[in-house]
């Protein structure tokens, strides 16, 4: 930040979401800005993001010899500034007085900053109760939503995070009634637990308890690694160099991916001279490499990280993502141990994705050509999950049940269930719609309901939901309607009429998230809080990803790579149970998933109507923007 040598006359005070000051492990994560008189430029230069909308000379604040201050934006995207209970947005070139206790968000809904002048600390606190409820009100919503947020059956559709919290904790004069509203604040697993669960991506602009136990890519991706896989559909390649220099010291890295030819030119062009890309074959039209993982090789093993977040800035700060990951050893005697379910489905897809070969020295253990059989030196007998993944072609005979909803079909037919998941429900959740019918729904289904239970009773078909997002969810999430850009279906999918009867809402209340739209995928069946099984999986629901059955049932046809973690539980005999946050009891061997929407779903009311990102909508998001609009996902396209 560029300043005078004049004294200091007041700072800029850092907020959370709620307005307030940060307590606790977070509260220095983003400093106080010192203001002198004279000119003050704020900025990227002085608040450590690395979020490119934000510019390096965002905002001037030029302090007079009076005491008055005066705000100019220098770049060129909008400020908000909060003053006497009324909030203006302020673009490029235009100024506006402060005053001491004014709050100016640099890009709206992000980074809130409290103006303090010279003996301003002594002031209140934060401001008045009058006027920080009108600002709570205001603080994510256009005006003409808030004086309408009542719907026609009289609950509020969308309310800000904080007095949702308030009005279901604290009922009955101050009892609390309700401890679902933060139940993410009971996600306190020992490290020992974690491969027995997930974990949530942090989401910037979300209140510090919502981001309690949650994970960025410098979690990940850290120590020392002397080899590193990263699989995934979209690399920003700008972005993860920056957001983890750690990979700029890894000696040895291959990107698998699924990028058009024109960003892979750019990343060839911008990458580290010995990384190696790689675009796997894709010998049926139509399809995609959408995986989305890791392999860390280290000294002392290799970690193994399935994930549904691309390789870019939005997927890994704005969005509700989830994450596994467990680390294995190396095996004794070079790998000669026995293998597991774990190791062949791991190998079995690794051996599809035919990277080139490629030699690398690893220090203190030698020289090694990496190629999948590479990953049998590891030893996974301590893996709690399958991997369930999909991979192109028209697979028959012995592989028919390799892949796909067959290869879970599989899976589950091998597992004992409780009785109380006979006939219950399955929950699809996802970001992407393919082209279905009703058919196919129950093909999919059949394989989601596979399982018996202890007297050897099939489980039967379960009844679906799909929990998609509103139109309303996206014009009033984080992101506003950009948040729809990574909702990519079109009205012609999402709007057939046999698909009516499972939509679902995207309701998050208990994990913060209600305004982070979901880029997650998952399915699930359940009975209450209790999960008989979880997959956290980068598929979303398509013929592409799943395949589908032909040939009567004697070859299934899968277009794309997908790769997929399922939670189950491992053995009867050692009793695991899944169950969600919510859940509430004193049993001891239960394993918590932070699954972020609310069990059981609630379906679309009348007036609920699905998101499509092919049409178009005229009233005004968080933002005052209106949609189809551009929006820019790699850092090389902002200027």
């Amino acid at each position: 930040m560029s300043i005078s040598n004049s004294p200091r006359v007041g700072f800029l005070q850092p907020l959370n979401n709620n307005l307030e000051e940060e307590v606790g492990q977070e509260e220095s994560s983003i400093p106080k800005i010192l203001l002198s008189k004279g000119l003050n430029v704020v900025g990227r230069n002085c608040i450590p993001v690395t979020d490119k909308r934000l510019s390096r000379k965002h905002l001037s604040i030029n302090v007079a010899s009076d005491g008055s201050s005066e705000v100019s934006v220098e770049g060129t995207n909008p400020v908000v500034l909060r003053t006497k209970g009324e909030r203006k947005k302020l673009l490029s070139g235009e100024k506006w007085k402060i005053e001491d206790g004014d709050i100016i968000e640099l890009i709206p809904g992000h980074y809130f900053f409290k103006y303090v002048a010279s003996g301003g600390e002594q002031n209140e606190k934060l401001m008045s109760n009058k006027q920080k409820r009108c600002w709570d009100e205001e603080s994510s919503y256009s005006k003409d939503r808030v004086r309408n947020k009542k719907r026609i059956n009289g609950e509020s559709e969308l309310e800000p995070l904080a007095e949702q919290s308030k009005k279901k904790r604290f009922e009955n004069d101050g009892k609390e009634t309700d401890k679902s509203s933060e139940g993410v604040h009971q996600f306190n697993v020992p490290n020992s637990k974690l491969p027995s669960t997930f974990q949530l991506l942090r989401v910037q602009g979300l209140p510090a308890w919502a981001n309690t136990n949650t994970v960025s890519i410098n979690d990940v991706i850290q120590g020392n690694v002397i080899l590193a896989i990263l699989s995934n559909y979209m690399v920003d390649i700008d972005w993860l160099l920056s957001a983890c220099p750690l990979l700029k010291k890894v000696p040895n890295v291959l990107v698998i991916h699924g990028e058009s030819d024109g960003i892979l030119e750019y990343m060839k062009r911008k990458k580290p001279a010995s990384w190696i890309l790689h675009k796997p074959p894709l010998p049926i039209s139509f399809g995609t490499h959408h995986s989305k993982a890791m392999l860390l090789v280290y000294p002392q093993g290799v970690r193994v990280v399935v994930h549904t977040a691309n390789l870019i800035h939005v997927d890994w700060n704005n969005k509700s993502q989830g994450l596994w990951m467990q680390d294995f050893p190396w095996k004794a005697n070079n790998g000669a141990s026995k293998g597991c379910g774990f190791e062949s489905d791991l190998i079995d897809y690794l051996t599809m994705l035919k990277w080139p070969e490629f030699n690398v020295d690893l220090p203190a253990l030698g020289s090694y050509s990496i190629k999948p059989s590479f990953f049998k030196k590891f030893d996974y007998t301590s893996a709690v999950v399958r991997l369930i993944a999909s991979v192109p072609g028209y697979h028959s005979g012995s592989n028919l049940k390799k892949w796909g909803h067959m290869k879970l079909r599989t899976v589950l037919q091998e597992c004992t269930f409780s009785e109380e998941f006979q006939k219950s429900p399955l929950v699809y959740q996802f970001s992407s719609l393919g082209s279905l019918d009703e058919k196919w729904m129950l093909e999919f289904a059949s394989s989601m309901s596979a399982g018996v239970t202890r007297d050897k009773k099939p489980l039967g078909v379960g009844e679906p939901l799909i929990i998609w997002p509103t139109v309303e969810d996206v014009r009033n999430s984080l992101e506003g309607y950009a948040a729809g850009n990574a909702i990519p279906s079109p009205l012609k999918n999402v709007e057939k009429a046999f698909l009516k009867k499972y939509w679902a809402k995207w309701k998050a209340n208990h994990s913060g998230r209600c305004r982070a739209m979901p880029h997650i995928k998952t399915f699930t069946r359940y009975n209450g809080q209790n999960l008989a099984w979880f997959l956290l999986t980068s598929a979303n629901l398509s013929k592409a990803a799943w395949g589908a059955l032909q040939k009567g049932n004697s070859q299934l046809m899968i277009r794309s790579y997908e790769d997929n973690g399922g939670l189950q539980k491992s053995s009867e005999t050692k009793r695991m149970k899944l169950v969600t946050l919510n859940w509430q009891g004193d049993q001891t061997e239960v394993i918590q998933l932070p699954v972020p929407y609310e069990l059981p779903p609630k379906p679309y009311s009348r007036e609920d109507v699905p998101w499509s990102w092919d049409r178009h909508y005229a009233e005004k998001d968080v933002y005052g923007q209106v949609w189809p609009r551009q929006v820019k996902l790699y850092a090389c396209q902002d200027s």
